[in-house]
């Protein structure tokens, strides 16, 4: 899909009846306003959860609006030579770090210990970006997409989103194999140069990136005074600079209040962890849980869990976006064998996450924001992944001109 297709649909799709609008904007902010009750009552709960449900639900909003891509601006680029989604990546990783590279590098905001991440980079991390590009391309969408669509209606991101829990739960049971892999020490901007100069030679990187994607950009999605309107605001479809903006706000949001970036895929690995538990099958003895030592996760409440509460938040915040549009589409979302890829992209995504420590948010966006090395290293290991799996798309029924299997993110 491109672009100008995603301006186009989101404009002209038929809107559907507006009593089933009505009751998706109710019910998605009854679920939101329980899932908040639940994060500040639950055992380990707190307010702090309770606001990154906000933030969750803002998140969501945002990425529906502007339809933010994160896969599909990789394929954008390699199949079509249009830099215009790897533009607005520059933008929003640029507006981010210059927040993230002060706090982290202070280490406290009023009292809330903050941190960053900071991965090893080795033949696991670059395996399992590999593997996640694959896996993004068939699966119909990144983790962010597979979340924001599946709250605006499309249905076979449900599929996607099974995948993710299986392939995590898969990996956690032997992830110490490739924890166990050579790799390089974990190497950040701070690390190096220390947060000032850090951020200083940060934004020059970035500077590149937006100058080399920019050449082949539509400008128009990067123009601040595109579509400038009350009603595009509160209805959409936003230019993607608007979406750049507002995630780079909330990530930076999420750092204050939750003390670490925003990410995704770990709460599948939970969700995983607990289904299992529900069935007899005892996780807490597998790798990921020993290594870890977060096995009291599996016995808490997923309101409890920062990455939990905030990716059912999106869900709920992007199906809020589409019916306060009247755009909410209950949809099956493609053919029986763009089902069975969405279920082995997920799968791919879930268990590639695992190994790279994140998706196209924890280990790129939330990462090189961050100034995390291993983030820098995510970007063409995902682009080759991505180049492959668009090669495997015609096997699953992805055809560039059925619009709902193009990938949403």
């Amino acid at each position: 899909m491109s672009l100008v297709d995603r301006v186009v649909l989101n404009n002209t799709s038929p809107a559907p009846r507006s009593d089933i609008n009505r009751l998706v904007l109710v019910a998605s902010v009854g679920a939101l306003v329980a899932v908040a009750l639940n994060a500040v009552t639950v055992d380990g709960g707190s307010w702090r959860l309770a606001a990154l449900t906000l933030v969750g639900a803002l998140l969501g909003i945002v990425l529906y609006r502007a339809s933010f891509g994160f896969s599909n601006a990789f394929r954008l680029l390699l199949e079509n030579r249009d830099g215009t989604g790897l533009a607005a990546h520059a933008i929003m990783l640029a507006l981010t770090s210059v927040f993230f590279f002060p706090l982290i590098g202070i280490g406290s905001f009023l009292g809330q210990p903050i941190g960053g991440p900071a991965t090893p980079i080795g033949i696991t991390h670059i395996f399992g970006a590999i593997l996640f590009g694959i896996g993004m391309q068939i699966g119909g969408g990144c983790a962010s997409g597979t979340l924001f669509a599946l709250g605006g209606g499309n249905g076979k991101l449900l599929s996607t989103l099974a995948g993710f829990v299986i392939g995590s739960t898969i990996v956690a049971t032997h992830i110490g194999f490739w924890w166990g892999l050579p790799a390089l020490p974990a190497t950040t901007m701070m690390g190096v140069f220390g947060w000032q100069a850090g951020l200083a030679v940060q934004l020059v990187l970035l500077a590149a990136m937006f100058v080399f994607a920019r050449r082949r950009a539509r400008l128009s999605e990067l123009d601040l005074t595109a579509r400038l309107s009350w009603q595009t605001l509160l209805i959409g479809p936003w230019p993607l600079i608007w979406g750049g903006i507002g995630l780079a706000l909330l990530n930076v949001a999420t750092l204050i209040i939750g003390g670490f970036p925003w990410s995704e895929t770990s709460a599948f690995m939970l969700w995983g962890g607990k289904i299992v538990q529900a069935v007899g099958i005892d996780p807490s003895h597998w790798d990921y849980w020993v290594l870890t030592g977060q096995a009291d996760q599996l016995t808490a409440s997923i309101f409890a869990d920062k990455a939990s509460v905030m990716d059912l938040a999106i869900i709920l915040g992007a199906a809020f976006a589409a019916a306060s549009a009247g755009r909410f589409d209950a949809r099956r979302g493609g053919s029986n064998l763009a089902w069975i890829g969405a279920l082995i992209g997920g799968i791919l995504m879930g268990y590639g996450a695992r190994l790279s420590n994140g998706c196209n948010i924890g280990a790129y966006f939330s990462a090189v924001a961050a100034g995390d090395l291993a983030g820098f290293v995510w970007v063409p290991a995902g682009i080759l992944g991505s180049a492959i799996g668009i090669r495997l798309r015609p096997f699953f029924d992805l055809v560039e001109k059925r619009q709902d299997d193009a990938p949403v993110c």
